[in-house]
């Protein structure tokens, strides 16, 4: 099996525009430790640091209990194993709907306290200045359109967004919206494919995908996800590339049977 190894310098968004204008794809995927975010860095161009770390992590239903202090402490861990992939790190449901001033305040709190890259929020039009003041303040931001998962009871479930044409023609103007206010890069999720090749066609920033078919300039999964261990969740988009959740479970069964039979520790796993 050959393996992509990204290159060892460090990403910016720089960069990631370049591998835009030259048609190479971006990869992405979620962390949430310092461990796992060790394994992944130096094989993607970017890290998030998700919300999704309150189903993963936390084991909530929506993405809207996790606070701010707890999205930087898991950046914290992402961040020191990061000295590749440019790390992203999701600002959580409270912590940018209030204010202009909140908004860049918890921004700030972000990338003071955890030494990532850029943060992340959902929205369009209604979100603009926000992301204006960010930008201005010196903190680099990812947009999110399509499904945002912050406004789960908004939309009333998980469904595909943008079908029809007046939603779709919003979140084309909403994503041109948030390129001219300074968002460095874009995720997509949960579009019609085409829609999403429209939108990334028309955007000088790179465009990534979840569930937005392949014609973005990059994807991203949740690592848990495609590596087989949240099992009990699997949409239309989700790929398994590992089945880590039955290799875990063998591997836990086998230590509580060495354990009651008395085989583990043994001779040689003693002092």
């Amino acid at each position: 099996m050959s393996v992509h190894q990204a290159q060892n310098a460090k990403l910016t968004p720089q960069k990631l525009r370049q591998m835009k204008q030259d048609g190479e794809k971006i990869a992405m995927l979620t962390s949430y430790d310092y461990t796992l975010a060790s394994i992944v860095d130096p094989l993607v161009e970017m890290i998030l640091v998700g919300d999704s770390a309150a189903n993963v992590v936390c084991g909530y239903d929506t993405t809207l209990p996790i606070t701010l202090d707890e999205m930087i402490f898991l950046g914290k861990g992402v961040v020191r194993a990061a000295h590749h992939a440019l790390v992203v790190i999701d600002m959580p449901f409270g912590s940018y709907q209030v204010s202009q001033e909140q908004a860049v305040g918890s921004a700030i709190r972000i990338l003071k306290e955890t030494g990532a890259d850029a943060v992340k929020l959902e929205g369009g039009e209604e979100i603009l200045p926000a992301i204006r003041h960010m930008v201005h303040a010196g903190v680099p931001v990812m947009g999110h359109l399509g499904l945002t998962p912050q406004s789960v009871h908004q939309f009333g479930g998980y469904g595909l967004r943008a079908k029809e044409d007046a939603e779709a023609q919003k979140l084309l103007h909403d994503a041109l919206l948030l390129q001219e206010a300074g968002c460095f890069s874009l995720v997509l999720e949960k579009i019609p494919a085409a829609l999403a090749r429209k939108v990334s066609e028309q955007l000088t920033i790179p465009v990534i995908g979840i569930g937005a078919g392949n014609a973005t300039d990059g994807q991203v999964l949740v690592l848990h996800d495609m590596l087989g261990l949240n099992q009990g969740f699997k949409p239309k988009f989700l790929r398994h590339f590992a089945e880590l959740g039955d290799a875990v479970r063998n591997a836990v069964s086998d230590y509580v049977s060495a354990v009651k039979e008395l085989s583990f520790p043994n001779g040689q796993e003693q002092y």
